[in-house]
């Protein structure tokens, strides 16, 4: 299936850069913009990825069910994207709100 139209990129070409760069680090934050990096492209548009957040997501969590034991020990991938939005995601608020823009 094609996913991005402006690049003709396949799903099939997504999930193989997902899972070539989940061998080289299981933990490390995948978005669109690194994907489309590692394949050499770029997004134009921009209209499929949030198709491709959706891939990472199910092959992230796919990758890590198959290679990583029980359910039990399998942290979700959302759930992790999440912590990581809390983590550092409310920082950046914070220094936006305090910081330069006071007046």
């Amino acid at each position: 299936m094609l996913v991005c139209h402006c690049n003709i990129i396949t799903q099939k070409e997504i999930e193989a850069t997902i899972v070539a760069m989940l061998d080289e680090d299981p933990w490390q934050l995948i978005v669109p913009a690194k994907i489309y990096h590692a394949m050499s492209k770029r997004g134009r548009c921009c209209g499929c990825f949030p198709n491709v957040v959706e891939t990472i997501i199910r092959v992230t969590e796919e990758y890590h069910r198959n290679n990583h034991g029980s359910d039990a020990e399998i942290v979700t991938y959302l759930d992790r994207v999440r912590a990581l939005r809390e983590k550092f995601g409310s920082r950046f608020i914070e220094r936006r709100y305090k910081g330069h823009r006071a007046a």
